[in-house]
């Protein structure tokens, strides 16, 4: 290499800083002026950064191939004297600094924050659900289709069991029955919502999923109805609505002076065994058998009343435990469920859609509607006890 040659080299990078610096000064202008630098600054930016790069792979592979090595005296030839001047170094070593760190050779005296919007997200698959309780109740009571709009059953109001030993010739004893009629309406539980027309059509999946969530909301207000539905229309007659079940009338004294929760659990048992129903069922808030579990577990004596049958379903005392989120808090009901109650079915959950409700058309949006139609009876009220779990 001749020393028109280094000479050019050297132009090279000259020429290169000189117009990154006057880059660097306008962006930096930018900066105070507008907050950001322009589209075109930075492009140019970007293009001498390049030149620059090129231009130290050009040193460095001149320096590689040590043009005009040193003689056996070890003077140096003009590559050897040009890799080894300090110019060179110098030059080089800010060549290699933009190369390690991407610069391109100006500074930002503003502290840049945020994230590039220019990457791709990570995008996941599937849709994150919100919680999906579970529904237990339903499961344990008697289930039958109807296609009325209501519910009509006679039951038993008063027996007055008068039965008596008799005297050979005397007068029998007179026992006395009454009976009642029940009406029992369907009630509607629904509900609904808005989605695009093309949120229907192009996300499958995000429309199934709208459609799986409608039906859960239907059924989960069912669960609770089934259970505290005051009866008066259009709301469900639930378990423990007046009339339909039997206090089981124990006050706080009767309970001893500890695990008084399972104590007045064993009572009621007791109390349905002895009238002839043996219960298969108590109904619990979660978090009311929450702590009765914790009190199971940490005492001696309660260790060996909770069990599991063969579907893992909790036991206690032999009779399974239904935890059900439409239970009321601090309260209890224990009893024959499949004897005591009926849900009669109309209509099981149905999901419509419509373009035609208020302006959907103009909109393009459609309307989706979840409703279900029943009705609970409960035709043996003596066969379920219930009431506070923490009575006075």
């Amino acid at each position: 290499m001749d020393q028109e040659q280094v000479q050019q080299f050297m132009k090279s990078v000259e020429a290169i800083e000189s117009k990154i610096s006057a880059f660097s000064e306008k962006a930096d202008n930018e900066i105070k002026s507008i907050g950001k630098v322009s589209q075109d600054t930075q492009t140019a930016i970007d293009n001498l950064g390049i030149k620059q790069r090129e231009l130290a792979d050009d040193i460095l592979q001149l320096k590689q191939r040590q043009v005009l090595p040193s003689d056996e005296h070890g003077s140096d030839g003009w590559g050897s004297q040009f890799t080894k001047s300090d110019e060179y170094t110098g030059r080089l070593h800010l060549l290699k600094g933009n190369r390690q760190f991407g610069s391109i050779g100006f500074e930002v005296k503003n502290t840049l924050t945020g994230s590039d919007a220019t990457v791709a997200p990570d995008r996941r698959a599937g849709i994150v659900p919100g919680a999906y309780a579970p529904l237990t109740l339903e499961s344990f009571l008697q289930s039958l289709p109807t296609s009325s709009n209501a519910i009509e059953f006679t039951k038993e109001n008063v027996f007055t069991n008068s039965a008596a030993e008799a005297a050979e010739g005397a007068a029998k004893a007179e026992s006395a029955l009454t009976w009642t009629l029940v009406n029992m309406p369907i009630s509607t539980v629904a509900h609904w919502i808005k989605i695009s027309r093309q949120l229907a059509s192009d996300n499958a999946a995000l429309a199934a999923y709208v459609d799986t969530r409608m039906r859960y909301g239907v059924n989960r207000k069912v669960e609770t109805q089934l259970v505290s539905g005051d009866g008066t229309a259009p709301n469900i007659s639930g378990i423990l609505d007046t009339g339909n079940f039997t206090a089981h009338g124990y006050a706080d004294a009767a309970l001893g002076s500890t695990l008084k929760k399972l104590v007045l659990i064993r009572k009621i048992i007791g109390d349905l065994q002895a009238a002839g129903d043996d219960p298969d069922g108590i109904l619990l808030n979660p978090a009311d058998w929450a702590t009765i579990d914790i009190d199971l577990f940490t005492t001696a004596a309660g260790q060996s009343l909770r069990t599991l049958n063969e579907a893992g379903q909790p036991m206690l005392f032999g009779k399974p435990v239904i935890v059900s989120v439409g239970m009321t808090a601090d309260n209890v009901a224990v009893g024959n469920f499949a004897m005591a109650c009926t849900v009669y079915n109309r209509e099981g959950v149905v999901v419509e859609m419509s373009d035609s409700d208020s302006d959907n058309f103009t909109k393009n949006l459609i309307t989706l509607r979840a409703e279900r139609r029943l009705a609970l009876a409960t035709e043996r009220p003596a066969a379920i006890r219930a009431g506070d779990l923490t009575p006075a």
